[in-house]
């Protein structure tokens, strides 16, 4: 029997408890309970029974259940599945010097798992009641069936970037709970016949859907936070995104599902700043445990607004690392969880004054943290305040980045801008002109993504049309290197459609041959558009829903992509860790083998580099070792961005070898792509013509 003393209030029995782990932890004889708050002067414990507007209990901490700056006590024989908890915290209200203590507020878990009050899309629940967002304890039983990371390498995963309700909320989908995690279980035969091997969840930390004010002023409907960046807590799944009312049990069973596939799971996290906004926002949480803590203040004791959205997280204090690395930890140890994708993160390596930290305290523990070994870490590598580290965010030999690099100089190539040769010749190689040592896998490369115009709307619009998010057009990216192909928006001219198809399939060309990590955007494979919106983030319609009747209209497109995709896993040179080695003789012509990359222009051997060129053809050289013996892997990418067709000749191959067309973005489906083994032989060996606009991709067999 345990010799811990027993207090009483009313029917509930407590006892001191445990300091760690923080948050609610179910144990034989109760739960345990344990938070942290370095200045506040007394908390107590405010116990719910569940869905109850008012507080069955509030047990205050003795101050013999105090350790250091950690409040933790036992509370016996409670049923979690009955109970929702939160804190009440006093101390200081002094905003100058950052304290925003409210012991009238009760307040939610930082480590809560599970949260009540919006555990159903678009309804209110709590939300207007004396604590909104209530912190649930969890007990974790799912059974895991063996699963484990699955550690695919990062150069060979094709991403694909997904929001969970717009995946399968289309009235199309067919599915038995649309928007649901379980949704997208029912959908991954599709990913699977796509032939991605990694999908990145837009986030599914809980969110709340309802926290927009704005209105539709064409429709005059409710705008919502769709996208979800704006996280109430780091630890609770979203449970809106459940079917069944278990969010935690439902997200485990679509990780272990995807791994069955061979699929991973990133999640997109949100560690630059929380819902609790400036100092008008609501306090729900951190704002009221430990204000001066957690977030960025200014001097005044007003905040910091790194993020865009009125505060910014103080990710390199040293409780608050405390606390970011439980969260990835908790994330990886019992989700299962393979990598994740940091919004804004040159935020997180800003110092408690805000001033970059060329060695940041948390990015570094995290890429030396044992137990995210091999997670694969990802950083959206600037913020809000104009931060751009696209290519110098602290690595330590662990971090991947979004290259927007590589986003900006494909379009503006591929629109046919001038000077732009020299750029794609970098970018194409995996862009070691900006990771140096760090390799091509430390590119993630992507056009699109759900920052922005979708693949569709890049070359169908000039400008954005945001009219619809209630903001008179003034939120969004202005600047976004698109060109409409002669005409803004929806077109039913012939030649007009037939460009931007092409335009389309040049952009996924090169994206998939290119050395780096590609992302695809969701609905992007059948051409989705969002009418010229490029910040949708507000909307949940059909401008952010995957329309799977268009699954079915643009199966030609879908079949391009699919046939791209198995071409860039057909050849392993074009997933290479390490930089291919420059060749600027003709090796391959004089029969000689070596693994390379070339640049050539309409004639071998003889890139035209001037401000003038938009063509450029690229000939990668490798070993394929996928057979019993060793042979030649030569792919060979033409480009022209140039608005009229144009000859080019080929370089000669080693003897038994011919080339063969894999791809060519100026012909009509299905002769604009093939899968691996059927590509067609050139009738001409020595030459061929590439059409306006267009691209071809030649492989050696």
């Amino acid at each position: 029997m345990s010799s811990l003393p027993n207090y009483e209030l009313g029917n509930f029995r407590f006892r001191p408890g445990k300091p760690r782990p923080f948050g609610a932890t179910v144990t034989p004889e109760g739960i345990n309970f344990s938070i942290f708050s370095c200045y506040a002067t007394s908390c107590s414990l405010v116990l719910f029974q569940k869905g109850a507007e008012l507080p069955m209990v509030e047990i205050p901490f003795l101050e013999s259940f105090r350790t250091g700056d950690v409040y933790a006590m036992t509370v016996l024989d409670l049923d979690p599945a009955e109970i929702e908890y939160g804190f009440r915290l006093d101390g200081p209200f002094d905003p100058a010097d950052g304290h925003r203590f409210d012991a009238q507020r009760i307040l939610l878990d930082p480590y809560a798992r599970a949260i009540g009050g919006l555990d159903k899309w678009g309804e209110s629940g709590t939300r207007e009641g004396i604590y909104p967002y209530r912190a649930r304890p969890h007990v974790d039983d799912f059974d895991w069936e063996g699963d484990r990371q699955l550690n695919i390498p990062l150069e060979d995963l094709i991403i694909y970037e997904l929001h969970t309700r717009g995946f399968t909320a289309h009235d199309a989908s067919g599915v038995n709970a649309p928007g649901t995690f379980a949704a997208i279980i029912e959908k991954l035969p599709y990913l699977k016949q796509l032939g991605v091997n990694c999908i990145e969840l837009m986030p599914v930390f809980e969110f709340d859907e309802l926290d927009n004010d704005l209105v539709n002023p064409e429709t005059g409907e409710q705008l919502v936070n769709f996208w979800g960046y704006n996280p109430i807590t780091f630890f609770a799944p979203k449970a809106g995104f459940a079917a069944c009312g278990e969010p935690v049990d439902e997200l485990k069973s679509l990780v272990k599902a995807c791994h069955r596939q061979g699929i991973e799971v990133w999640l997109d996290v949100v560690f630059n700043h929380t819902a609790e906004g400036n100092e008008n926002g609501p306090t729900i949480s951190y704002r009221g445990i430990d204000n001066s803590i957690y977030y960025l203040l200014k001097p005044d004791g007003s905040y910091h607004n790194f993020s865009g959205v009125g505060n910014t997280f103080n990710c390199n204090h040293p409780v608050v690392r405390v606390v970011l690395l439980d969260c990835l930890r908790y994330w990886v140890s019992e989700y299962h969880i393979d990598g994740f994708r940091f919004d804004l993160a040159s935020s997180m390596g800003r110092d408690p004054e805000g001033v970059p930290d060329p060695n940041p305290p948390l990015l570094e523990v995290l890429a030396y943290d044992p137990l995210l070994a091999n997670t694969k870490l990802i950083a959206e590598a600037w913020d809000a305040s104009g931060l751009y580290q696209v290519g110098s965010f602290p690595a330590y030999g662990r971090w991947a980045e979004w290259n927007g690099r590589y986003r900006d100089d494909m379009r503006r190539f591929v629109k046919g801008d001038g000077g732009m040769v020299g750029a794609m010749a970098a970018r194409i190689q995996g862009s070691p002109d900006i990771y140096g040592e760090r390799g091509p896998q430390a590119s993630v490369n992507f056009i699109t993504a759900h920052d922005g115009f979708t693949l569709r709307d890049l070359v169908s619009y000039n400008s954005k049309h945001n009219l619809p998010n209630g903001e008179d057009n003034r939120d969004g990216m202005d600047e976004n290197l698109s060109w409409n192909c002669g005409w803004e928006g929806a077109s039913d001219d012939p030649a007009v459609k037939d460009l931007r198809e092409r335009q389309m399939k040049n952009f996924l060309s090169i994206l998939l041959i290119s050395q780096g990590v590609p992302m695809l955007l969701m609905g992007d494979e059948i051409g989705h558009s969002k009418d010229g919106n490029n910040n949708s983030y507000c909307h949940d319609d059909p401008i952010n829903y995957l329309d799977w009747n268009q699954v079915r209209a643009s199966a030609a497109l879908f079949n391009f992509v699919r046939h791209l995709i198995r071409l860039r896993q057909a050849h392993p040179v074009l997933r290479r860790r390490s930089y291919l080695n420059h060749q600027l003789t003709d090796e391959v012509n004089g029969g000689q083998f070596s693994e390379s990359i070339s640049f050539h222009g309409r004639e071998p051997w003889s890139p035209d580099w001037s401000h003038e060129s938009r063509q450029l053809a690229v000939m990668f050289c490798g070993a394929d070792e996928t057979d019993e013996e060793t042979s030649a892997d030569i792919v060979y990418l033409i480009m022209n961005a140039y608005w009229e067709t144009t000859p080019f000749e080929l370089p000669r191959l080693p003897q038994r070898l011919t080339w063969h067309v894999a791809v060519n973005t100026s012909m009509s489906p299905p002769a604009d792509s093939y899968l691996p083994g059927q590509e067609i032989p050139l009738e001409d060996q020595d030459a061929m013509i590439v059409g306006a606009r267009s691209v071809i991709i030649l492989v050696a067999r």
